[in-house]
């Protein structure tokens, strides 16, 4: 790696609503020498969440309830060269601060994103991986819990994350691939399969796509999140 890289800094924003359970491990992970800071933007925690997260070094903001309000909060007050968007329970790959000062030096890139790997046995999550990592690099389409990144510059530049209720993540990544190309790690980040486990890989799957298709179509986000709240009861 060229000196220029090294001199690039990183900051993970981690957005979190009673994540106690996974914060700790979260934060363990993704502590690296060019990691400059890991911001908790916690939207009100009736858990150990933000206790957890300082005990581990973090740096704790609030912010009002909403993905996007909580990860544009974070990028507000960040103070890295580059942004790392993180899911409170997902754990980030060995070695990928190089990953991704490595990718966001390559020409054309503008952004990047892990692989998916699902922590649940079995064949099905398997499938369910390989499925989304596939359309991630043939659409150039990574979603939240893929870990986001892009430099401080670009997020400004673009407006950071749409106010939106969901679908935030697909909402910027479709404005940065206006600007260039959005990069795939091989190294997958390990996301939490409470989703799948909760409602089932088959029905997790299918809300995640009709969401998805519904939105191509030009189906408002608000209509969609009701879509999702049904789906999740049905």
């Amino acid at each position: 790696m060229s000196t220029a890289q090294k001199t690039l800094s990183i900051s993970i924003i981690i957005p979190t609503r009673n994540e106690a359970e996974h914060i700790a491990q979260t934060i363990e992970r993704a502590t690296d020498d060019n990691v400059c800071e890991i911001l908790i933007v916690d939207c009100g925690s009736a858990d150990e969440t933000q206790k957890i997260a300082l005990q581990r070094g973090a740096r704790v903001i609030s912010s009002p309830p909403g993905r996007a309000r909580q990860m544009n909060a974070g990028a507000a007050v960040a103070q890295g060269d580059i942004l790392l968007f993180l899911h409170g329970d997902t754990l980030l790959p060995l070695g990928f601060a190089d990953l991704v000062i490595t990718l966001l030096n390559k020409e054309g890139v503008i952004a990047g994103a892990f692989s998916l790997a699902i922590n649940l046995p079995g064949t099905g999550p398997l499938i369910v991986s390989a499925m989304t990592n596939v359309r991630s690099r043939a659409l150039q389409l990574p979603y939240g819990d893929q870990g986001l990144f892009l430099t401080r510059h670009t997020f400004i530049e673009i407006g950071g994350y749409p106010d939106e209720p969901l679908l935030e993540d697909v909402l910027l990544v479709r404005r940065l691939k206006q600007k260039g190309r959005i990069a795939i790690v091989k190294s997958s980040a390990l996301t939490s399969g409470r989703r799948w486990r909760e409602l089932g890989l088959v029905r997790t799957t299918l809300i995640n796509q009709a969401i998805i298709l519904g939105h191509l179509a030009g189906i408002p986000t608000q209509r969609l999140q009701s879509w999702y709240r049904i789906g999740k009861k049905v």
